[in-house]
């Protein structure tokens, strides 16, 4: 063999810096933990011993999801530390609908080449956010991919699973005619619809991420990198204390597409839009592109960020119930019949 030695450093891949990324992660971690949490961080393979004396019937619910394209914004904003709560949000909240309590989230981070800093700040988002829904960081993964990816690229996936009583699960069966649908506000655009966000306001508009628009109180960038909403404690406070025959998450998709996943066949949602006022930054995009109305509650959340289905008699003690909680909460629209032709969803 001759001439010169080829590592894998030289490669692009740098082993000693992602054992240094562990090291500093550890601390960050640890508060996340739950007493059910076993072992710490850099096993093969997290550790969860599920308390079954707590359960009648357990039935696990798990949740995958990433962050998708909002991760530009961090990139263009050099911001890296909210877009881990927006990892764990997508999932939790995902959990949550179904009645169920996450446990633990596990994380994963590919990049073109570690940046210690960066990935660190990533984890003390992922950990902030685990923190709010009270589930444990129980592992991970970072992937450096020279080749795949730029330097300074990178994506995330995030991975969690929850617990309900089986004979607890909210799956919308049981949701009928004149029950009533509450919105729960969003607290902005959320992680969903950053692909046309994007080419309207960056490209087709030419404003850049510093740049203040009348109506919104941060830059233009700021309000597209707020961290997504996470509705955990306020929804297992919810379901303990009402009949709650339904919940959507309003993701990529928004009321249209969301709302019919949890339907009895049935079943029509009548959504009142003059219940309430969108956030300025849906207003902006939507006439910086000259975009459709429709395809605006298509793609967006439009300020509802998640849409609980409950008796009508119950429904006003819902909405006070949730404005104790801190939740900006309204009824939003009703359950009707739904004819064999009909949209699963109308606007009035």
């Amino acid at each position: 063999m001759t001439g010169k030695k080829t590592s894998y450093r030289d490669a692009g891949v740098d082993i000693d810096k992602a054992a240094a990324f562990v090291d500093r992660i550890k601390p960050l971690i640890k508060p996340t933990l739950r007493k059910e949490a076993v072992g710490e961080i850099g096993h093969f393979g997290g550790l969860f011993h599920l308390d079954t004396h707590k359960y009648k019937n357990p039935l696990l619910v798990s949740a995958t999801d990433g962050v998708g394209t909002k991760l530009r914004i961090a990139h263009m904003m050099d911001i890296h530390n909210t877009v881990g709560i927006d990892l764990v949000a997508m999932s939790v909240n995902d959990l949550i609908v179904q009645g169920a309590e996450p446990l633990f989230f596990l994380d994963y981070i590919a990049t073109g080449k570690l940046s210690l800093e960066t990935s660190v700040q990533i984890v003390e988002g992922i950990t902030k956010g685990c923190a709010e829904a009270g589930c444990a960081l129980i592992g991970g993964e970072t992937a450096e991919m020279p080749g795949f990816y730029n330097d300074d690229e990178y994506d995330l996936a995030g991975f969690c699973v929850g617990v309900v009583e089986y004979d607890n699960l909210i799956d919308g069966s049981e949701i009928r005619v004149g029950d009533s649908i509450i919105g729960l506000a969003s607290n902005g655009v959320h992680s969903n619809g950053y692909s046309l966000a994007r080419k309207v306001l960056f490209e087709q508009a030419g404003l850049n991420v510093n740049d203040k628009i009348k109506g919104l109180k941060d830059s233009i960038g700021m309000e597209l990198l707020r961290p997504t909403k996470i509705y955990v404690k306020t929804v297992l406070n919810l379901i303990k204390n009402f009949d709650i025959k339904g919940i959507a998450h309003i993701t990529g998709g928004g009321l249209t597409e969301n709302i019919p996943r949890i339907l009895p066949r049935r079943c029509g949602a009548v959504i009142i839009q003059k219940a309430w006022t969108p956030p300025p930054i849906f207003k902006i995009i939507q006439d910086r592109g000259s975009i459709d109305e429709s395809e605006m509650f298509r793609v967006f959340n439009m300020g509802i960020g998640m849409t609980i289905f409950a008796p009508e008699k119950d429904s006003k003690d819902i909405v006070n119930h949730l404005k104790v909680l801190g939740e900006q909460a309204r009824i939003i629209g009703h359950i009707t019949n739904r004819g064999k032709e009909s949209p699963a969803v109308t606007f009035e």
